[in-house]
């Protein structure tokens, strides 16, 4: 059975690896073009939703369907009111704004220092994905400490980062589409092995879990809350808002929302299935060992998949961020996408880009070794960045910089204080797991919206002023 497993990931990879287009353009490295043509809707709608159907992500699904039966399911889906949140802040930043990328947004209306800032916290995003994804696939070769466990770690990101290197977001793009469509495969195999052992009957499973605050519902309310900032911490979906045209990719947007959450809400069912037959530990695993040999092999390659449209879609943002938003292969300059064409020393940024990607690699891989909790890469990043809702959703209202530094800043401080564990017991609102969590978000929703509209009390922006160039997007 491992000696099959080895197979999979190592002819899955090196399939993607022949499949990937090279790169031979910045445009196509950074930009996802190919033969000069953005992705399409089915295209980008495709690479938003595997993008986010992540090993962790799915394992954190079927895990808290375990743990609070359909409830469980829900909630983690309720993150995927991201896509809708931000492809309509994205659109209409585009339409009405005339902004180029995120960071254009924020460098024009708060300045380099909050794109520095900006840019830390998405690589802070960006390293807890390569980590916390691999981390899955290594759980179905043995366990932390062992070598075989590392082996599947080393094997597949080197492997993912090979096809990844050919590409960049072209790659990235066009696996994205094969891996989408193969996991809606996988999924329907594995539901298939799972209803027959109901009976064919919904029931079980629509009536599993309690539907109440501490069974459940605490996480449910966060995914719903930090829906309004966590999508703009994440560049794998953002950068992904300015590689089509506005239109295109709003309906692209739009319609990865309910497509995503009904996508983890039926994953989720793995983990109900194994809370009604008793099982215990991570679910995916558990309960495709209950099925048999054949289901725990698929079960690993929609791992791989999904772990693998990540951390491809994660290189290619970190590699964009250096190189075009950063402009680290320009001396700071950054550029747009559609000013890519014309930018000179192509083949230096694709090449420095490239760079970037190895580099994340060895950083990214290193927490491996002290085995970090999963769901904390989804959870605590989320926690840290409640001061970007003001910032994003509320983009047409005139705001200076003080507004983004308190905004962000109380939202910082918010989430370290909770992921260091000093968050106070007694303001919990309600009880059960995930209650703090939700304390701590609604707390910092409430402190970066107020401390938002301080900043623009003191420091009040006039209409000309509105951007450091005068403009008035």
């Amino acid at each position: 059975m491992v000696t099959l497993q080895w197979v999979l990931v190592i002819a899955s990879s090196l399939l993607l690896f022949f499949l990937s287009p090279k790169a031979t353009t910045a445009s196509a490295f950074f930009g996802g073009t190919r033969r000069e043509r953005s992705p399409g809707m089915i295209a980008l709608m495709s690479s938003l939703v595997i993008s986010w159907l992540f090993a962790k992500s799915i394992t954190n699904a079927a895990n808290l369907g375990l743990a609070f039966g359909l409830i469980g399911g829900v909630a983690y889906a309720a993150y995927y009111l991201s896509f809708a949140v931000a492809g309509w802040v994205i659109y209409r930043m585009r339409t009405l704004g005339g902004f180029k990328s995120i960071h254009d947004f924020l460098s024009q209306r708060f300045g380099r220092g909050a794109l520095i800032l900006f840019s830390l916290l998405i690589c802070f995003r960006l390293f807890n994905e390569v980590w916390s994804n691999t981390m899955v696939i290594g759980s179905y070769f043995g366990q932390p400490g062992e070598g075989a466990y590392y082996a599947a770690i080393a094997v597949f990101t080197l492997l993912t980062l090979a096809y990844s290197l050919k590409g960049g977001m072209a790659s990235s793009i066009l696996t994205d589409i094969v891996q989408m469509a193969l996991f809606g495969v996988l999924l329907a195999v594995v539901l298939g092995a799972i209803f027959p052992k109901v009976d064919y009957q919904p029931a079980p499973i629509l009536s599993s879990g309690a539907w109440t605050m501490a069974t459940g519902g605490n996480l449910l309310l966060v995914a719903v809350l930090q829906s309004f900032s966590y999508p703009f911490h994440d560049p794998v979906l953002t950068d992904r808002g300015f590689l089509s045209s506005p239109k295109t990719t709003l309906k692209a947007f739009l319609w990865a929302t309910p497509l995503g959450f009904i996508c983890i809400a039926l994953f989720s069912t793995v983990g109900i299935y194994g809370g009604l037959e008793g099982v215990s530990g991570q679910a995916p695993v558990e309960v495709a060992k209950l099925l048999g040999g054949p289901i725990l092999l698929v079960m690993n390659l929609i791992m791989i998949t999904s772990a693998a449209s990540t951390l491809d879609s994660t290189f290619t943002s970190f590699s964009k961020l250096a190189i075009i938003d950063l402009g680290l292969g320009r001396k700071g300059e950054a550029l747009a996408i559609s000013e890519l064409k014309q930018s000179g020393h192509s083949h230096r940024n694709v090449f420095v880009g490239r760079s970037a990607m190895a580099i994340l690699v060895a950083a990214g891989t290193l927490p491996v070794f002290f085995n970090p909790a999963i769901l904390s890469a989804t959870t605590v990043s989320g926690a840290m960045v409640a001061g970007l809702a003001p910032v994003f959703c509320l983009w047409r209202v005139k705001a200076p910089p003080l507004s983004f530094w308190l905004s962000v800043g109380f939202g910082l401080l918010c989430g370290i204080i909770y992921a260091a564990g000093y968050w106070p017991e007694s303001w919990a609102l309600t009880t059960g797991k995930y209650s703090h969590l939700l304390a701590v978000t609604l707390i910092e929703l409430a402190g970066c919206f107020g401390l938002y509209a301080l900043g623009i009390i003191f420091q009040p922006v006039h209409e000309n002023k509105g951007n450091p160039d005068g403009s008035k997007n």
